[in-house]
């Protein structure tokens, strides 16, 4: 391949969510072990690392990592940090504990076999023999997971899991047992699943409905990776309410939440809730390249809830629902409300005698401003939905003549004044000029940008005269 199709492939990648990273670099790693178009497979795999882990260097093998090959199947449904997961989710954090675990007390013997196993397999090169080994100890440490994570009546349950790790390492044992004990009733799930499903409407629905209807997959345990699985190829994750509504025969949340499929809302809910953490963080640390993304999801998100289900107010999911809203509306609120202050500070019209020697304007600050004013333009698009409506088209309609009024008052400055302060002057016009680029768009930017050259030629020429 060329560079250039070399960096769209990877380019593509990036843009993928992590579980449909995750879940691509599973399938290329099972199609190389089962020697199925290993050319392809390797060079696409090794673009995907690079991508995930976010350099060109090259990668260890994965045959070389035994802890990664037991815990390959949960690749899908890990999350980074320590943060309260969902179900369906397990910490990328909790594998290592779990692994030294299992070597020296839930499964040594069986740990062994698997590495002097992996030592035969690099020395033969057989992936068929890897596979099985592969297996075989995602059996035996899924039988010892879930034995020391399922309590036992009069047993002394406790102490023994504290021998494992943290209490999110102990809550995430059994979700991992259940996994690796289900392996083959998931991939078999990944299988009939399509790649991408570009509308998710009633037949789309009853045909992964279908998919899904497998005992194993139905337990309280299994159902929300099952779910996990389904997620990353709906045209947007929330839409997996739609399996619940479908199973439940209707739209009212008792009905719904009577179901094993209510989880499918739960699910839906704390993403919402974590996507809506995480935008804002990002605006606390002035990071506004995905605000517009993070509002778009979470206006299609709560919007899709509001109207294909019948939440109560009172309910936990309505008063979950409600405060994501608020959650969001404060967030939006405190940084729409700043943004007036900060062009005015950079915009205010001053007397010569106030504007020091040497004043500059910082090009930093400008392009901060500005991405500010184009925040609010996006939120005005969500605004309805996301209770923000009033504050935001207020906001935006002040930034729109103040900043059309200073200007014009700018340009106008350019005519005259103290030659020692025309330097500063231009600064704020040219700042001015951007702000009017995002508020009115290109042709109106284009035409005040001739205004005040023309400002600054007719203010030239008496110079010239005299």
């Amino acid at each position: 391949m060329s560079q250039t199709s070399i960096e769209r492939l990877r380019d593509y990648l990036a843009q993928l969510p992590p579980q449909a990273q995750a879940l691509l670099m599973r399938e290329f790693e099972r199609a190389i072990e089962r020697g199925e178009d290993t050319t392809v497979a390797t060079f696409v795999l090794e673009q995907l690392r690079k991508v995930v882990r976010g350099t060109d260097e090259e990668a260890r093998p994965r045959i070389d990592d035994p802890a990664r090959l037991l815990f390959r199947p949960l690749e899908p449904f890990l999350v980074e940090g320590n943060s309260p997961v969902r179900p369906g989710q397990v910490r990328r954090a909790s594998l290592l504990p779990v692994w030294n675990w299992l070597t020296r007390d839930g499964a040594p013997d069986s740990a062994r076999e698997f590495e002097a196993a992996l030592a035969r397999v690099r020395e033969a090169g057989a992936a068929s023999d890897l596979e099985v080994a592969v297996r075989k100890f995602q059996h035996a440490a899924a039988a010892a997971i879930v034995k020391i994570a399922t309590p036992v009546p009069n047993g002394d349950h406790h102490r023994a899991l504290a021998r494992v790790g943290s209490p999110n390492v102990i809550e995430d044992m059994l979700p991992i047992g259940s996994v690796l004990q289900n392996r083959e009733a998931l991939d078999t799930l990944s299988g009939r699943l399509p790649s991408l499903l570009r509308i998710f409407n009633d037949s789309q629905v009853a045909s992964i409905g279908s998919a899904l209807n497998v005992p194993s997959l139905q337990t309280p345990q299994l159902l929300p990776f099952a779910l996990s699985l389904v997620m990353p190829r709906l045209p947007a994750p929330w839409q997996i309410i739609r399996l619940a509504i479908k199973m439940a025969a209707s739209d009212d949340e008792i009905r719904v939440a009577a179901t094993p499929y209510g989880v499918a809302v739960t699910i839906a809910l704390h993403d919402l809730s974590f996507l809506a953490a995480s935008l804002r963080t990002d605006i606390k640390r002035g990071h506004f390249d995905t605000v517009a993304d993070q509002l778009k999801t979470l206006h299609d998100g709560v919007r899709g809830l509001r109207t294909e289900l019948d939440l109560r107010n009172d309910s936990t999911w309505g008063r979950q629902l409600t405060s994501i809203r608020a959650d969001i509306s404060n967030a939006l609120q405190s940084e729409i409300d700043s943004v007036p202050g900060r062009v005015r500070r950079l915009l205010r019209q001053r007397a010569d005698k106030d504007i020091p020697a040497g004043a500059k304007i910082d090009s930093a600050d400008v392009d901060e401003t500005a991405a500010l004013i184009d925040f609010v333009a996006v939120c005005r698009t969500y605004a309805s939905e996301l209770a923000i409506n009033e504050v935001t088209l207020r906001t935006y309609s002040d930034l729109q003549q103040y900043v059309e009024k200073s200007t014009e008052s700018l340009v106008q400055s350019l005519r005259g004044g103290d030659a020692k302060t025309r330097g500063f002057r231009q600064m704020q016009v040219k700042a001015a000029i951007r702000f009017c680029e995002v508020l009115f768009g290109q042709d109106y930017a284009s035409l005040m940008s001739r205004a005040a050259e023309n400002a600054q030629t007719v203010e030239r020429k008496p110079s010239r005269a005299s």
